[in-house]
């Protein structure tokens, strides 16, 4: 058995990050991240421990972390150690005829990596390169920028590329050595009987080469948990759950990999006096009695501060909903709905008046009900 298989045996990646085996991709993520802050070397100065807990955590998201390095960990601690038993291009012998030009084409995606044969080393260069993990981030926002649209800059702290190797992994004026063990192929092949097997070399890990003087600040991983400020332009008339998506800002690449993707979790912050109706703006405007029954001209207010006139025509009634075309900002219009005030205390004039309307109304509003 080769060693990353035998790695993968042994070690129970899941329970190094503490997720069950079923967790979402994002819930792997979210765990990675929360241990590489908390374990990382530069905030552990001096503690081996938390190093060695760094690595293991780092090794672990490496597999699963990746979709298809996942898929294959799981497989091959599915099939326990008969996974070992099968390998690349087997020739004809003893009247047992392998049937396959390359069977490390059949099995070589249960290790994420190809096969060996032809087809495997068309893919070595691709499958060692790994994308980046995609990050979220949330971000609140005014009402009225959430309607008005900006360009601001989100803080966070993240996996990001090493700012001391850009993402090399090897020390300001080293670079990563081709590996001797491999040629630089990142394969090796087992000779085993009538069978071959095409694995990762063991010695570079599929990956080529070798750093032999890693980056201090990364140790030779090519990325560091750090701040870092994105810009980020909100559209105008995002609301609250709507996701963002900027390309190539979530977790560094490895090995040549495009970095991740980084997705903006808005929140809006209610505002005291208006709402929003799909791209509109709402408004509650209380009318007295007098206004109502009467007509009126009335001022009410703008999302920008600016005070606009409207006519409350006679005999509204309340809840009554006006429309002030492109007043409802840069998204569309203002929703102005009327709400006719009841008072609960009157002064002995105003009841005097009340009483000489109400006796010069003729009929029953609720005559039809026969009551």
């Amino acid at each position: 058995m080769t060693e990353p298989q035998r790695e993968w045996f042994e070690k129970d990646y899941y329970k190094v990050l503490g997720v069950a085996e079923g967790a979402s991709a994002k819930e792997i993520t979210k765990a990675y991240r929360k241990l590489a802050r908390e374990l990382h070397p530069d905030a552990n100065p001096g503690d081996t421990a938390a190093e060695e807990r760094f690595k293991a955590v780092s090794a672990a998201y490496d597999v699963i972390g990746d979709d298809e390095k996942r898929k294959a960990y799981d497989e091959v601690r599915r099939m326990g150690p008969t996974a070992g038993m099968f390998g690349g291009a087997g020739p004809s012998a003893g009247g047992f005829n392998v049937g396959f030009d390359d069977i490390g084409d059949l099995l070589g995606g249960l290790f994420g990596r190809g096969g060996g044969g032809r087809s495997g080393g068309r893919q070595q260069q691709a499958s060692r390169a790994q994308q980046g993990a995609d990050l979220e981030t949330e971000l609140s926002l005014d009402f009225t920028d959430a309607v008005n649209g900006l360009e601001t800059e989100i803080h966070l702290t993240s996996e990001a590329t090493c700012s001391t190797c850009n993402g090399v992994g090897s020390a300001p004026g080293s670079a990563p050595t081709k590996c001797g063990v491999c040629d630089g192929s990142g394969m090796q092949n087992d000779n085993q009987g009538f069978f071959s097997m095409s694995r990762p070399c063991g010695q570079c890990g599929g990956r080529g080469s070798l750093i032999t003087d890693p980056c201090r600040t990364c140790q030779g991983s090519g990325g560091e948990v750090r701040a870092r400020d994105v810009k980020v332009r909100i559209p105008a008339g995002v609301k609250t759950g709507q996701r963002i998506r900027l390309k190539g800002r979530g977790g560094p690449g490895r090995f040549g990999g495009q970095p991740g993707d980084l997705f903006v979790k808005v929140r809006v912050k209610d505002h005291p006096l208006f709402g929003r109706q799909g791209r509109d703006l709402t408004l509650e405007v209380p009318i007295t009695f007098p206004e109502a029954v009467l007509g009126a001209d009335i001022s009410v207010p703008t999302l920008g501060g600016e005070m606009v006139k409207m006519r409350i025509p006679a005999g509204t009634t309340s809840g009554r909903t006006f429309r002030l075309r492109g007043k409802g900002g840069d998204t569309g219009d203002l929703l102005v709905t009327a709400t006719v005030l009841i008072p609960d205390q009157l002064s002995d004039e105003q009841r005097a008046a009340v009483e000489s309307f109400a006796a010069a109304s003729p009929g029953s509003p609720r005559a039809h009900l026969e009551v």
